[in-house]
């Protein structure tokens, strides 16, 4: 007989998944900017993305992923101390959706497609925020705070993107204890 996983071994493989795909997409995309094209202005990050779908699985657990990617940018775009900080500290601002999905419930990103991209939108928008903020009061000027949404403009775009397709994907887009429940319901159910 086969023996099963317990719920935070689960949640740990999962959010190491999640991380796991955040990190080498993060390489990918900063050694992409700094070395194989590095006179683009924009980049296209999962960042965002990410933060959001995991948001929806597992709550504030989401910083792990978060402070992963942010680690990786940092670590192969060779950031500067103050930098570890605005990426790290900042993005963290994305976390103010999971009290807004836990009063509306995450059900409700299915029932409602401009709430779903809306929310898609908002994680985005506020982890650059977040980045703005921080960098801001670190003293950097405006100019270079606007940067953080300018730049990743084509990101937030994405960001909506994959939320709204990973709502079409079982599971995906849904709190995890409830769809382990509606899995084992629907195997009782022989499904």
């Amino acid at each position: 007989m086969q023996k099963q996983i317990t719920f935070r071994q689960y949640r740990t493989m999962d959010l190491f998944f999640f991380s796991l795909i955040l990190v080498i997409s993060e390489v990918l995309i900063t050694l992409g900017a700094t070395v194989w094209f590095p006179g683009e202005p924009y980049t296209v990050s999962l960042s965002c993305a990410v933060a959001a779908i995991v948001m929806v699985r597992w709550g504030w657990w989401a910083a792990v992923p978060m402070a992963a990617g942010s680690i990786a940018f940092c670590l192969v775009s060779h950031a500067a101390p103050v930098q570890w900080i605005i990426y790290a500290a900042g993005s963290m601002l994305g976390l103010v959706m999971v009290p807004v999905l836990k009063k509306k419930g995450w059900e409700s990103l299915h029932g409602n497609v401009l709430w779903l991209l809306g929310y898609g939108l908002c994680a985005a928008l506020l982890m650059q925020l977040g980045r703005a903020a921080v960098a801001l009061v670190l003293g950097n000027s405006l100019q270079v705070c606007a940067g953080f949404f300018t730049t990743d403009i084509l990101s937030t775009l994405f960001s909506v993107l994959l939320v709204w397709i990973a709502k079409r994907l079982d599971g995906m887009l849904e709190e995890q204890r409830h769809y382990l429940k509606r899995i084992q319901e629907e195997n009782k159910q022989g499904y």
